[in-house]
């Protein structure tokens, strides 16, 4: 025997040689879950009424989204005339008040509620519905009983329209306060009945940003002089 490997240093050599030759020959377990059509074939359930499927090679399997019920679409073709009403009331603000709290109201509205409307008249067209058209209080009316939801009557528009200076703003506070908390009803009503996940984090962005607004809105108002 050569000098320096004694029995038992013979012993450890081999042993290790057959662990590391076990070792090698384990099958390498895969780092994640199987793509569909390397396993056993996935199932995936249909829609109610209709027969579940198996999944294609390489499709991506989650849950199913939640489904789109009529609170969805009243939320959405109701807010769209809601939020162009208050647009139309921002877009008077830059001609009849130089008060730089109602100007930043008028700014921080306009840069919320233009692309809400473009997210749910998208979302609509993907239902193969057109977006309420117009925006006056007759048009939101007719679309979502909007009597009780803040809508401006044509009438106090034109008493708007004709206001300047502190009277504007006065006035524009108080729609605008009104308007807000009609928005915030419908937002809270799509979250009781909603289900559709994109217009429910569209009612959350609204009630929560415009109650914040009412708020600051009142400070203000309660700060205007008589």
């Amino acid at each position: 025997m050569s000098a320096g490997y004694g029995p038992r240093t013979l012993f450890i050599t081999v042993m290790s040689t057959f662990a590391l030759a076990a070792c090698s020959q384990q099958p390498t377990q895969p780092a994640g879950p199987s793509p569909v059509g390397t396993g056993a074939p996935v199932i995936v359930p249909g829609s109610p009424g209709a027969p579940a499927r198996t999944a294609t090679p390489g499709e991506r399997v989650g849950p199913t989204p939640s489904p789109t019920v009529a609170a969805d679409v009243r939320f959405a073709e109701g807010m769209i005339p809601h939020h162009r009403q208050a647009l139309e009331m921002t877009s008077m603000v830059e001609a009849r008040t130089t008060t730089a709290s109602i100007r930043a109201f008028a700014r921080q509205i306009s840069a919320a509620q233009t692309p809400e409307i473009k997210a749910m008249t998208a979302w609509l067209a993907e239902l193969g519905r057109s977006a309420p058209a117009g925006h006056q209080h007759e048009q939101g009316e007719a679309s979502y009983g909007m009597a009780s939801y803040g809508m401006a009557t044509e009438a106090e528009l034109n008493a708007l329209r004709a206001a300047r200076g502190g009277a504007f703003d006065r006035l524009f506070l108080q729609l605008m306060i009104r308007h807000h908390e009609g928005a915030v009803k419908m937002a809270g009503e799509e979250l009781a009945g909603g289900r559709d996940q994109r217009m429910r984090l569209m009612a959350k962005d609204v009630y929560s940003g415009q109650s914040i607004e009412i708020a600051r809105m009142r400070e203000v108002l309660k700060s205007l002089p008589a």
